[in-house]
């Protein structure tokens, strides 16, 4: 297939249905349609994001005939982690071609770099050290804020949650002009919340360009990986700063209670609280044994704080779009760079019923 057209004839030859009947499902005319195929007309970018939207391939496909890798390991992977990576490479498609419209990802990375000299866990360590100066300078917190807001809002990079179930953690993947977390809803907040940050540790480690997998990020043999190290490190020490973690050690006597109460304030697990004071030597490694057998659910009983828990442990369990990706979607069609199909799709929503309601908003003074 060395032409646009003769892909999108092939993908028409692959749904089955008719001419007409493809470019009405792609809100197209199928006039237009036919003179594009003809090369009459060239196809437009809005043309082809539409399509590439509606019959689920990447626009890099359609202009060029190449899968990205991120593409290829969705076809090629199975199970809980397919599930993960298709709908990966679907949000990653979806802003290759907001990008050709001019919405470029928002990326912004953290100074300094990785540097190559130093061990893997030191590294991680400095790396959180950079984030947190960038969110600090936002004036936001980490143990204040929603960690996914937060991230999108600081760094740039979207963050998405699918309804994927036990068997994966989450994935970052890095292509196509985007950066993307992608989770897996979760009972457990705290573990969804340590996936969340060890995600942003290896995009900002510029880990394993294109897609990086992590179906159990606790997994003993995955952390024999040095990236996984790295991202592990960042990820304690993005969430349990050194400074305020201290400054809160300080001001109370270690007993179990006090503990629990940190665990719940920070929002991490005992066991991830445990291995960060005995790093910083606030505890040995008798207290550290000690503490880190606790579950996340037994430290909220003894904090007295489980309806905290359930309120998070239900959000933790939702679904969640990338914001950024959301955001733009419907600004390139309020800009009229694109129609308005692939931003009901993205939302899993009836385009007319969605065209509905922005004329409702539109009429009530343009409410989001």
């Amino acid at each position: 297939m060395s032409s646009i057209s003769d892909r999108v004839r092939s993908l028409i030859d692959q749904s089955g249905l008719s001419l007409h009947d493809f470019a009405d499902q792609a809100d197209l005319d199928a006039d237009q349609l036919t003179e594009c195929l003809s090369g009459t007309s060239p196809f437009s970018s809005v043309d082809l994001a539409v399509i590439a939207d509606e019959f689920h391939v990447s626009m890099d496909w359609l202009l060029t005939g190449s899968e990205p890798p991120l593409a290829v390991a969705a076809r090629t992977t199975t199970g809980k982690a397919a599930e993960a990576l298709t709908a990966a490479r679907d949000y990653v498609a979806r802003r290759a071609g907001l990008d050709r419209l001019g919405y470029p990802q928002p990326w912004r990375p953290v100074s300094p770099k990785v540097q190559s000299g130093n061990g893997y866990a030191a590294q991680g360590e400095a790396l959180a050290k950079s984030a947190l100066r960038a969110v600090e300078h936002q004036g936001r917190s980490v143990s204040q804020d929603a960690l996914p807001e937060l991230i999108e809002a600081v760094f740039g990079a979207d963050v998405a949650v699918e309804p994927l179930g036990d068997g994966f953690d989450g994935l970052a993947a890095m292509g196509q002009g985007a950066k993307l977390i992608l989770l897996s809803t979760a009972s457990n907040p705290a573990r969804q919340r340590f996936t969340l940050a060890h995600e942003l540790g290896h995009l900002l480690a510029d880990d394993d360009q294109d897609v990086h997998l992590d179906r159990d990020i606790f997994d003993r043999a995955q952390k024999s990986d040095p990236s996984e190290q790295r991202a592990n490190a960042f990820a304690s020490a993005f969430l349990l700063p050194e400074h305020p973690l201290l400054e809160a050690v300080s001001a109370v006597k270690l007993t179990r209670e006090n503990f629990a109460t940190l665990c719940c304030d920070f929002m991490v697990s005992p066991e991830t609280l445990a291995y960060r004071l005995l790093k910083l030597r606030v505890i040995d490694n008798g207290a550290c044994d000690h503490y880190k057998h606790m579950t996340v659910r037994e430290a909220a009983a003894v904090a007295s704080r489980t309806e905290e828990l359930d309120r998070r442990a239900a959000a933790s369990e939702k679904k969640r779009l990338p914001g950024l990706l959301a955001r733009d979607t419907r600004a390139a069609y309020k800009a009229g760079k694109a129609t308005l199909r692939p931003y009901a799709s993205l939302l899993g929503v009836d385009v007319d019923d969605l065209r509905d309601q922005l004329a409702a908003e539109q009429d009530n003074g343009g409410a989001a």
